[in-house]
């Protein structure tokens, strides 16, 4: 079973628009959104839910208020700030709640409660490409690492069941902790950039995280005519590092009307980006293996 992800050193970069029009060409596949702090691939594929899971990680205080004697131990120990009092009568704030659990380790009555939070939901999918797996966490919330494990484990779950043999993830931009979730045990990741300064220094970021989990690497240009020069000196370091270069992409209007119809460009007839996203995609084929 492969497992491909396309993921950028940064935001903006094209990267689930490529992610979506990928999904039209593969066969035989499941798809897998894994940035689960703003996904957005669902606006392209339009997923019917089949299955809504909750999300528990990590864990809040909560003070039973008929236990409580007020007597101010959890407030005095908490170190957050996280634990306040009006009238006689204390309760934690969540936002400040760091889950540390000196309140409960310290708490005379034992009356504080310790659950695991609720933090996001996630998803199984079917889509007009096939079945995908998503989530989303809620404002603010840990944990996406996590998250993206589990996305992972369903997937490759359900692929086993059904004699799948592709996982399509669109990955999280940055090198965060999601992103480096996904990395871990991927057969090969695809990195989208742009040619302007910051997207060359994130997809140097980026490589570098792929080279460090030995997972193999190819790049995609995307929007290379809007700066030939960037593109060349990403094309030079390219052949540096040994990156293979799967495409350099156009800047095309067409991308953001596919957007607007929640469509793949690939799905909007026979255009020139579609063209040369289809040749892209026979070079990734090639080099997963």
């Amino acid at each position: 079973m492969r497992e491909i992800l396309i993921i950028s050193g940064k935001g903006g970069t094209g990267k689930t628009s490529l992610t979506a029009a990928f999904a039209h060409l593969a066969d035989n596949k499941i798809i897998c959104d894994l940035d689960v702090d703003t996904p957005d691939l669902h606006l392209l594929l339009q997923p019917r839910h089949e299955r809504v899971m909750e999300f528990h990680a990590g864990n809040e205080a909560q003070i039973e208020q008929d236990g409580c004697t007020g007597c101010g131990t959890c407030e005095e120990m908490c170190r957050f700030n996280a634990i306040s009092q009006r009238d006689g009568v204390y309760s934690v704030d969540t936002l400040r709640c760091e889950g540390c659990k000196v309140c409960v380790a310290f708490c005379p009555e034992q009356t504080i409660l310790f659950p695991e939070k609720y933090c996001g939901t996630w998803y199984r999918s079917s889509t007009r490409f096939g079945t995908m797996v998503h989530a989303q966490l809620f404002p603010g919330e840990e944990n996406s690492g996590r998250l993206v494990t589990l996305l992972r484990q369903e997937a490759r779950k359900i692929a086993l069941e059904n004699n799948i043999d592709l996982i399509l993830s669109d990955g999280a931009p940055g090198v965060g902790c999601p992103v480096i979730s996904s990395l871990s045990g991927a057969h090969c990741a695809v990195l989208v950039t742009e040619p302007t300064p910051s997207g060359r220094h994130d997809l140097e970021r980026v490589a570098t995280l792929c080279d460090h989990f030995r997972i193999r690497a190819g790049v995609i240009i995307n929007k290379a005519d809007i700066n030939p020069d960037e593109a060349r000196i990403i094309e030079q370091y390219c052949r540096e590092k040994d990156y293979p270069l799967l495409a350099q992409l156009p800047h095309d209007p067409v991308i953001t009307e596919a957007m607007v119809k929640a469509r793949a460009v690939t799905e909007l007839g026979e255009t020139e980006i579609g063209k040369s996203i289809r040749q892209a995609w026979k070079k990734i084929e090639q080099f997963a293996g």
